[in-house]
């Protein structure tokens, strides 16, 4: 039978592993789940040939350009900026103190040199102070255009997309998922990401750069969890 040191080098190895395929480079543009979702194709109507009028061939001058249906575009505006912060702080005192009377024993104090013995008091002192601060804040600005994936039953829009920008040896990616009102969305096709319902931000990236923003596998392992101390 393996030794108990051959079976921990076993699962620190695989401790190693399990941290290493944790990094982000795993995430890369094409994924799937994250792909635009085409429009629904309908049929175009036969054509008449002789005729003026072409069905399906139309431009209506009052038609809303407003995302309504699969596979329409929609403007996200990155409005995120959030702060919180908590304070408190603690003070606690309390002094008490306890004094027996002298005792007689057989009419007459009970003394030993001079000093009464049945003499008692008690007294205790207890001190506590105690504070804590906390703070964070982030903020992220900017663009997404993404597309309706889903037009819900009370109308509203599942809307997913996702940016890939490549700036010399990194790449940073922008991914949002939520849902939205389609009375939300302003004339220019665009909603604040304040609005969005469920939503789900992304902003990260890979790279050189951001390689070297981030701990390794070994010094994750000391951090996690498996750390023995």
């Amino acid at each position: 039978m393996p030794s108990f040191s051959v079976l921990r080098g076993l699962v620190l190895c695989l401790s190693m592993t399990l941290l290493a395929c944790q990094h982000n480079g795993l995430i890369k543009p094409g994924d799937k789940a994250w792909q635009a979702t085409p429009p629904v194709l309908v049929n175009p109507a036969a054509a008449t040939p002789g005729a003026i009028f072409q069905a399906g061939r139309g431009a209506n001058l009052f038609v809303d350009h407003r995302a309504n249906q699969v596979g329409d575009v929609v403007t996200i505006n990155l409005v995120e900026k959030t702060d919180a912060s908590k304070q408190s702080t603690t003070t606690t005192a309390k002094d008490s103190s306890v004094a027996i009377p002298t005792g007689n024993l057989l009419g007459g104090p009970v003394t030993f040199k001079g000093r009464d013995l049945l003499d008692t008091s008690i007294s205790s002192n207890q001190d506590f102070k105690g504070q804590g601060a906390s703070s964070q804040s982030n903020r992220l600005s900017g663009s997404i255009t993404v597309t309706v994936a889903e037009v819900l039953a009370n109308g509203n829009l599942r809307v997913q997309g996702e940016k890939w920008v490549t700036i010399n040896q990194g790449e940073e990616f922008i991914r949002v998922a939520g849902t939205i009102r389609p009375v939300d969305v302003g004339p220019d096709n665009s909603v604040p990401s304040w609005k969005v319902a469920d939503a789900r931000i992304t902003y990260s990236g890979k790279g050189m750069l951001n390689d070297a923003n981030a701990m390794g596998w070994l010094g994750r392992l000391f951090q996690s969890v498996l750390a023995p101390l």
